[in-house]
Formats: C-alpha cells, structure tokens, sequence
C-alpha cells in the first residue's frame, strides 16, 4: 500500500563551492543519482528535493509500465 500522504526523511550530503566558485552542492544518500545546486543552502537543498522526487517517480512510473500487476508496499526500517 502506497502512503500518498507520508513524509518520508531522506539525508542530504551538503557540499559548499571551490572558494572561486561560491554557492553549494549536494547528494542524497538514499537516492543514487539525484543532486542539487544554489548559490544559498536553501536554494541547493531545494533543488535536491525536486531531484530525489523526480527520480522517486520516474522510478515508480517505469516499475508499473513494465509491469502492470505490480504491487508496493511500505518499507520501515528502523
């Protein structure tokens, strides 16, 4: 069963630009792949939110085309 409504916490790893650069860049631990950049932290950490969702969703898009009786479920780890 897919929880619509659910928070799910994922861990941002947030890098700060070479010094001639400025701005920052991030990675998400739980999600290979997905990335964001700002000149602010909040700007980079939003941008990596939108990432780790777009990949989340593609994701779940490709899992039911390839396979139309495909179920989900919750899965906790604590």
């Amino acid at each position: 069963m897919h929880c619509s409504g659910c928070i799910k916490q994922f861990t941002a790893i947030i890098h700060q630009g070479e010094p001639n650069e400025g701005g920052f860049w991030a990675t998400c631990l739980e999600v290979p792949g997905a990335n964001g950049q700002g000149e602010t932290k909040d700007e980079c950490l939003c941008n990596l939110a939108q990432a780790v969702q777009l990949l989340l969703d593609t994701g779940r898009e490709d899992a039911f085309r390839l396979d139309p009786k495909v179920e989900t479920a919750e899965l906790l780890l604590a």
